[in-house]
């Protein structure tokens, strides 16, 4: 058990090609091969999907939510149940966000202090307060695996005044997540901010790694700013984070962004992307990006993507699929779901192969042809 404990936090990059990496994340329940992309689990669950499912597909890791399972059910239910992995019945590792995104979107009325931020719940109205210290203590009730520091995320755009403020606010936030993490299996990360100018960004970069953990991450982007901004930053900043430690790229993206982004030194990824738009009937294919409720597809009877062996694609066809979702069957979300996830599972699992194998740029460009 001893060995075990000392396993947990430990990364090694396996290969490398250009700035992209293959590497393995050791954490208390079991190893993460990255480049990873993780579903999003939200409220202890993938929308629509069975974990038996979710591991069939490959998920390695899948995330949940600090600020929705601290309102509903709530993280001393779930700490009196036995933990997360064990109320939703998942055995591999979980990683939770701090609760800080959706406290500054979901919440109109909130009031942010240095010494944390109360709110009132999107739900019902009843107010709320969360510091740094009572979301890692929701997250260690949780008992994730990963448990990311508690930070203030800015919309675009700001001021450049209070972008510094914010990001040395978050800076002395991330110390007091460290003085309150009580959990030796839980590996907590820290959030880069700095807005969308580079000073900011290595200057928010500088404050948070000097502070020792063993990972950190990219937060503040996916709030409204034009994607190229957050291609171009990321493309500088990524590969001058950390060597030695997993580099972690919060709410992003497409699968174009997945693909720039594991170019510039990136290890880890979620999104709701491929979920959310699968309901919306959107898939994403090696032939490019299909939206199934087109008129185009009522009569066709082939695959929706010829070069994929997941569920939905050996087993129905195009056709099918529109009429699920055109007459609003439940059966339509599951489907398009175990694609999209398939997709992005297969794409980080064949980004990793690339890179280990050596034909990186050739995997590359083919993907940005395709996107």
């Amino acid at each position: 058990m001893e060995e075990e404990n000392k396993m947990i936090g430990k990364f090694d990059v396996e290969a490398t090609q250009g700035n992209a990496r293959a590497a393995v994340l050791n954490t208390a329940h079991g190893e993460i091969k990255t480049p990873v992309f993780m579903p999003v689990g939200t409220k202890a669950t993938v929308k629509s999907m069975t974990n038996e499912e979710l591991v069939d597909l490959g998920a390695q890791v899948i995330l949940g939510n600090t600020y929705h399972l601290h309102l509903r059910p709530s993280s001393e239910l779930i700490k009196q149940l036995g933990g997360l992995h064990k109320f939703m019945n998942w055995k591999k590792p979980i990683l939770t966000d701090s609760g800080g995104f959706q406290v500054f979107s979901l919440s109109k009325l909130n009031k942010i202090t240095e010494e944390g931020v109360t709110f009132k719940s999107h739900i019902d109205g009843s107010s709320h307060f969360i510091s740094p210290e009572v979301s890692m203590q929701i997250q260690m009730n949780l008992g994730a695996d990963i448990i990311m520091a508690f930070d203030e995320c800015l919309q675009y755009p700001a001021e450049k005044k209070e972008i510094v403020a914010s990001m040395e606010m978050t800076t002395r936030w991330l110390q007091r997540c460290k003085d309150s993490m009580t959990d030796k299996n839980s590996l907590l990360f820290g959030i880069v901010q700095g807005g969308l100018e580079l000073d900011t960004r290595r200057e928010s970069m500088k404050q948070i790694t000097n502070i020792d953990l063993p990972g950190y991450a990219l937060g503040g982007f996916s709030v409204g700013e034009p994607i190229h901004l957050m291609h171009e930053l990321v493309k500088v900043v990524g590969p001058e984070m950390p060597e030695n430690k997993p580099r972690y790229l919060m709410g992003v993206g497409t699968p174009l962004d997945l693909i720039l982004m594991v170019d510039a030194g990136i290890d880890m990824f979620d999104c709701v992307m491929p979920t959310r738009v699968a309901r919306n009937g959107t898939l994403f294919t090696w032939q490019g990006k299909v939206s199934i409720k087109k008129q185009m597809y009522k009569y066709d009877e082939s695959p929706l993507d010829p070069e994929c062996d997941c569920y939905t694609c050996k087993n129905y066809s195009k056709a099918y699929l529109r009429h699920l979702f055109s007459v609003g069957e439940i059966l339509s979300s599951r489907l398009n779901t175990i694609h999209n996830l398939h997709f992005y599972l297969k794409l980080m699992e064949k980004s990793r192969k690339a890179i280990i194998e050596g034909h990186w740029p050739e995997f590359r460009d083919r993907c940005l042809a395709i996107f």
